[in-house]
């Protein structure tokens, strides 16, 4: 039985052969500038910002910022699955999907009520602390 640390190594290995890393935490501050690309590699937006789960401490969202100039805002799609190439941030959400994700102003704050629609609008889980703190902080 092979542990984490043989799997995760043999993963990025595959993943140095395609040009792609895994998303690491300690990295990310690297990544905010890129383009956000989906599977089909069409350009979604650049990325912002990353929330993190704040009881685990894992990336868990991205903002990403799309639209025009006098249009632009801020969507939100998991990071569950992200890739990252040299020039880009690669999503497992379609384009047209991520562009339709809640969203908030480019210079706004995710609220606490908020929070569980973004989870929905992706099908995903949310609960609120054991004392029913936020799910999402932003770094």
């Amino acid at each position: 039985m092979l542990g984490w640390a043989s799997v995760e190594s043999a993963a990025r290995a595959l993943l140095a052969e395609t040009g792609y890393r895994m998303f690491d935490a300690e990295n990310l501050r690297d990544w905010i500038g890129l383009a956000v690309v989906d599977q089909k590699d069409d350009k979604i937006g650049t990325l912002e910002s990353v929330y993190f789960d704040t009881s685990s401490d894992v990336p868990s969202f991205a903002t990403v910022k799309v639209g025009i100039l006098s249009g632009q805002k801020l969507v939100f799609v998991p990071l569950g699955g992200a890739l990252v190439a040299p020039k880009h941030v690669k999503v497992m959400f379609e384009k047209k999907k991520v562009k339709e994700a809640p969203s908030i102003a480019t210079d706004g704050e995710l609220d606490a009520a908020s929070e569980p629609g973004v989870f929905a609008y992706y099908d995903l889980a949310y609960e609120t602390g054991s004392g029913g703190e936020r799910r999402l902080g932003r770094r």
